[in-house]
């Protein structure tokens, strides 16, 4: 089968497209790096020529509440638009769990606009939300330091390895479309600011993590369910300590 994975040379989009190639299907990664741009159309409709499924990897360059919905509003209308003319067959976004639970976070807008634009496009879909990438934790503990500590929010947090994102996206490309969505999580579930706290210790970080519940993430308030699944969900396998013996600290 022909799956075209858009965003298919970044941190999820490289491994989907290794594990769907390796169950025998040909999985194409559409990037500007290999002449497809969303935003302008380029190379779209030949990429997209025989493909069954599309998986839906891109995110925006900047987090910037107008910049980010302007970039989703304009690659999603020019996606779904290329697959209409191909008759793809399932159009699978990956999303973010409590988009629409954190009004103030200007990124989750523009997901849920995403979101909304995939529903109402009468092409069979499925939307994977995930919890944030454990791969993140770095980038998220660093851009909330405030004069050598880091205050964090209260709120659960349940991160999720790229590794079992990759995973269980590809899992929904190869299944019917639901028409709906799924929401997929790492296996261990704490407070946001105890995340932080045991993946700083755990690389050997001595900055030190200050328990704040007004701390906002992206512009949002992380209340107590903000950011974890409040229902059925798929669990990851790779829990926080084994992520990092996986990917030590350089």
């Amino acid at each position: 089968m022909k799956i075209v994975v858009v965003g298919g040379t970044g941190l999820i989009g490289s491994k989907t497209i290794a594990l769907l190639r390796a169950a025998g299907h040909d999985a194409l990664a559409a990037a500007p790096s290999t002449g497809v741009n969303t935003l302008t159309g380029e190379g779209l409709d030949t990429v997209l020529v025989g493909a069954e499924v599309v998986i839906d990897l891109v995110n925006s360059p900047s987090f910037e509440a107008s910049a980010v919905l302007a970039f989703f509003e304009a690659h999603e209308a020019n996606l779904l638009a290329g697959e209409r003319r191909a008759g793809v067959k399932h159009h699978v976004a990956l999303s973010v769990v409590g988009t629409d639970r954190m009004p103030g976070n200007g990124y989750f807008l523009a997901k849920v606009a995403q979101e909304e634009a995939i529903a109402a496009s009468g092409i069979a879909y499925t939307i994977v939300r995930a919890t944030q990438f454990l791969e993140f934790l770095g980038a998220i503990a660093d851009g909330s330091e405030r004069d050598g500590v880091i205050p964090i929010a209260t709120g659960l947090f349940q991160p999720i390895a790229a590794d079992d994102v990759a995973i269980l996206v590809a899992e929904v490309a190869l299944a019917p479309p639901r028409n709906g969505i799924v929401e997929i999580a790492g296996p261990e579930r704490a407070p946001f600011d105890q995340i932080i706290r045991d993946y700083l210790g755990l690389i050997g970080d001595r900055r030190p993590v200050v328990t704040d519940h007004d701390a906002g993430y992206f512009g949002g308030r992380v209340e107590e369910y903000s950011l974890v699944p409040t229902g059925e969900a798929r669990l990851g396998k790779i829990g926080l300590a084994e992520w990092v013996r996986r990917h030590p600290a350089t």
